[in-house]
């Protein structure tokens, strides 16, 4: 009898056990949720503010690079003064006209655009959301060395979709919005695929600057190290020349420039992934 009164106690305190991860596990779903509905309320608020505001969002910012006085053409403009002495690379005109063909075109494309320019102003936020969500996971050292992660994180994000807007974006819409077979082919370009070749090559530059983050807490788990970096680098600098080809237009312009900064990006990540592992052995040396 006392053995069977054992036995139901082992068995009692095990379905406790598995109870309580149980709970565990659901508590954790229901603050994953709460994180993910604060941050989609963040990006919602944003894009209303970016609707009403349209003017700026649409004239000033997104059709910058379809004005001749845009910053990067008369900084190129300056450049070959400088070079050349002469105003070879001076833009004077677009070959193409931007259009709607949809009677619901240019509302579909304020709501995307919206969207987007409400991720993009919420970016701290979800990263500190995301930050909130692993804090409670970490020990007092690791969550002193994360605390940089908003900061960082949103430094690289705004490099990437000024780098993105500022360089690729008018590079980008030059050439291919100029490019004609004949000249008596004008280009009239959709609004839809306008706003989207524009918003792709800024917002996607942005998250592709995100690598250095990525790379820092893959080694702070243990799943990359800085050797496997050095040892498949040739095959990261074709994988690095196949995402420029999907993220930019087909020139080599574009895709040179958005080359260029991904590999040292990638430089970057092998020396933040060396450095976590030196101090990663140098903890448990001293433990």
């Amino acid at each position: 009898m006392a053995l069977d009164q054992e036995f139901d106690l082992e068995e009692l305190q095990r379905k406790t056990q598995e109870e309580d991860k149980e709970m565990s596990f659901l508590d954790h779903l229901e603050e994953l949720r709460m994180h993910i509905i604060r941050s989609v309320i963040a990006i919602l608020a944003f894009a209303v503010l970016a609707f009403i505001n349209n003017d700026i969002l649409f004239d000033q910012i997104l059709f910058g690079p379809k004005r001749i006085d845009f910053w990067t053409y008369r900084a190129l403009g300056d450049l070959g003064q400088m070079i050349y002495g002469d105003d070879r690379l001076v833009i004077k005109e677009f070959g193409f006209d931007i259009i709607n063909i949809t009677m619901a075109g240019q509302f579909t494309s304020h709501m995307f655009i919206s969207i987007i320019a409400g991720a993009i102003l919420a970016f701290p936020y979800i990263l500190f959301e995301v930050w909130r969500f692993i804090k409670p996971a970490l020990n007092a050292k690791e969550k002193n060395n994360t605390t940089g992660l908003v900061f960082y994180g949103t430094l690289l994000f705004l490099a990437g979709l000024l780098f993105g807007y500022y360089f690729l974006s008018p590079i980008s819409v030059n050439f291919m919005g100029s490019y004609t077979v004949s000249d008596s082919i004008r280009n009239q370009i959709t609004l839809s695929s306008y706003l989207n070749f524009v918003a792709t090559l800024s917002f996607g530059s942005a998250l592709l600057f995100e690598l250095p983050m990525v790379v820092y807490f893959l080694a702070k788990v243990g799943v990359l190290t800085a050797e496997f970096m050095r040892k498949y680098r040739r095959y990261a600098v074709v994988i690095i020349l196949l995402i420029s080809a999907i993220v930019t237009p087909p020139d080599i312009a574009s895709q040179v420039l958005m080359t260029i900064p991904i590999y040292g990006l990638y430089e970057l990540g092998i020396f933040i992934a060396a450095r976590v592992e030196r101090k990663n052995a140098l903890k448990n040396k001293t433990l």
